[in-house]
C-alpha cells in the first residue's frame, strides 16, 4: 500500500510539474494584448485549452483615434490562471490581396558604410576609417555638419578637408553620434580616403502582399530591404515603385535559394514608397495592381489555423495565380515580427516550376477560409519547399501609421 502511495505521489507531482512548465510557456508565448472584432468572441484557435474570461470595457488612445478595449483572464481549461491580457476593439478591415510583382528603386537615408579597407600611403599602410571607431552597417548621415546622401558627396566632402580631421555624424543601432577621422594621403592617386566603401541606392524585385483601394497604401514584401553586405534595414530616404515582368525562374534546390527572374519595364514609376522596416515596404500606388481581385477581410492572429491554405504569387509575366500551400505552425507570440508561420507548398506546379519558395516570392499574399493571413517572408535553405509567414495583422499596423503620418 505505501509503494503505491509513493508511486501515485511521485505521478502527481510529475504532473503538477508539467502542468506548471505549460502554464510558464503558455505565459510567456501568450502576447499581452490582442486586437479583436466588436462582434466577435475572443478564443485562441491554436490553443484550445486556454480559455477567456472578459471583464468590462475602457477606452484607450490609438494614434489620434479612440477605441475600447477589455480586460481577458487566460486560464487553462478554464481552471488554471495562466495572465491576463488586453483586447483591443478595431474594425474589421478588408484589403485587396494582389499576389503581383513590383520592382522598387530606394535611395538611402546617408550612406552605408559597407565595408572598411585600409589606406596605402606613402608612410605604409594606414587604416583611418577602423581605428576611428567607424564600423560596417554605419551609417553616414553628414560630414562637418553637411548633409551627405551619395558617394559623391561623401567624396567631395573628404576631399574638401584636405586632409584635416572631419567629424562624420554617424547613425547606429537608431542613436545618432560624433567620430572624428582623419583621412589619409593615398599612395595611388594623391587623394585624400578614409578607407570606407559606402552605398547610397538600392534596387530589386519583390511581390506585393495587399492594397486599400480606399487610400492606394499597399504594403509588399513582408521583411525589410536588407542591405547585401551588412544585413541592415537600408535606411529609406526616397523610392519609387515600378512595373515589372517575371520572364523566368532559378528553380530552388537544398542548400541553394532559387529565384525569380524579372525586368522592369518601364522608366516611369506606378506608386511612391515611403517605409522599409522590419516587416516590409509600404507606401502609394497610382492604381490598383490587381484590379481583378476582390477585397477580402483581414484574419487575426489568433483566428489563424493549422492546415491547408493557399498563396497567390506570379511565376510567370505580371498575373498570379493561386497555389496550394499548409500552414504547418503558428507562433503566436510577440517574440518575432516577421517569422510567425512556418509553411510548406503542396501544390505540384508550383513545386514543378519553382521547387517551392525563391526569391522574389516574398510578399506573396497567405489566404485561408477566404481571409487574408499573412505573407510569405523566407524560404528555408535547405528546404525549399517550407519557409515563413509573416501575420496580415503586422504588417496592417503600418499602413495605419502610414495613412495617418500622410494625413499629418
Amino acid at each position: 500500500m505505501r509503494k503505491l502511495i509513493r508511486t501515485v505521489s511521485l505521478f502527481a507531482a510529475v504532473v503538477a510539474i508539467t502542468v506548471m512548465g505549460y502554464v510558464t510557456y503558455l505565459n510567456f508565448e501568450i502576447p499581452d494584448s490582442f486586437y479583436v472584432f466588436e462582434t466577435k468572441e475572443f478564443s485562441i484557435r491554436q490553443l484550445p485549452s486556454v480559455e477567456a474570461e472578459t471583464s468590462g470595457q475602457t477606452e484607450y488612445q490609438v494614434g489620434t483615434n479612440t477605441s475600447l478595449s477589455r480586460e481577458a483572464s487566460l486560464k487553462l481549461l478554464g481552471i488554471i490562471p495562466i495572465k491576463s491580457t488586453y483586447l483591443h476593439q478595431v474594425e474589421e478591415q478588408y484589403v485587396i490581396p494582389c499576389g503581383t510583382p513590383f520592382g522598387l528603386k530606394m535611395l538611402t537615408d546617408g550612406v552605408v558604410v559597407v565595408a572598411l579597407n585600409p589606406v596605402e600611403t606613402s608612410s605604409g599602410t594606414a587604416d583611418p576609417a577602423r581605428d576611428a571607431g567607424l564600423r560596417k552597417g554605419d551609417v553616414i548621415l553628414a560630414v562637418n555638419g553637411q548633409t551627405v546622401s551619395s558617394n559623391d558627396e561623401l567624396t567631395n566632402c573628404i576631399r574638401a578637408a584636405g586632409g584635416n580631421k572631419v567629424e562624420l555624424t554617424v547613425r547606429r543601432d537608431g542613436m545618432e553620434m560624433s567620430i572624428w577621422i582623419t583621412p589619409e594621403e593615398s599612395l595611388s592617386d594623391g587623394e585624400y580616403r578614409c578607407g570606407i566603401w559606402v552605398r547610397d541606392s538600392s534596387a530589386g524585385i519583390g511581390t506585393v502582399t495587399f492594397y486599400d483601394p480606399a487610400t492606394g497604401i499597399f504594403g509588399g514584401l513582408g521583411h525589410a530591404v536588407c542591405d547585401v553586405d551588412t544585413g541592415e534595414t537600408m535606411p529609406l530616404a526616397s523610392g519609387e515603385v515600378v512595373p515589372v515582368q517575371i520572364h523566368g525562374v532559378q528553380k530552388g534546390e537544398v542548400g541553394t535559394p532559387g529565384e525569380l527572374q524579372g525586368s522592369f519595364t518601364s522608366a516611369f514609376s506606378c506608386g511612391t514608397l515611403y517605409l522599409n522596416n522590419e516587416t516590409g515596404v509600404y507606401g502609394v500606388l497610382s492604381q490598383n495592381p490587381a484590379a481583378g481581385n476582390s477585397a477580402v477581410p483581414l484574419c487575426l492572429r489568433q483566428d489563424v489555423q493549422e492546415g491547408a491554405a493557399e498563396i497567390l504569387t506570379t511565376v510567370n509575366g505580371t498575373s498570379p495565380k493561386r497555389y496550394d500551400i499548409v500552414i504547418e505552425k503558428i507562433n503566436v507570440g510577440d517574440n518575432t515580427a516577421t517569422k510567425n508561420m512556418v509553411i510548406r507548398v503542396t501544390d505540384p506546379e508550383l513545386l514543378e516550376t519553382t521547387g517551392g519558395i525563391v526569391q522574389g516570392m516574398s510578399g506573396s499574399p497567405i489566404l485561408q477560409n477566404g481571409k487574408l493571413v499573412g505573407a510569405v517572408t523566407h524560404v528555408f535553405v535547405n528546404d525549399p519547399t517550407r519557409g515563413y509567414g509573416i501575420f496580415a495583422e503586422n504588417m496592417l499596423d503600418n499602413c495605419e501609421n502610414l495613412e495617418e503620418q500622410l494625413a499629418g
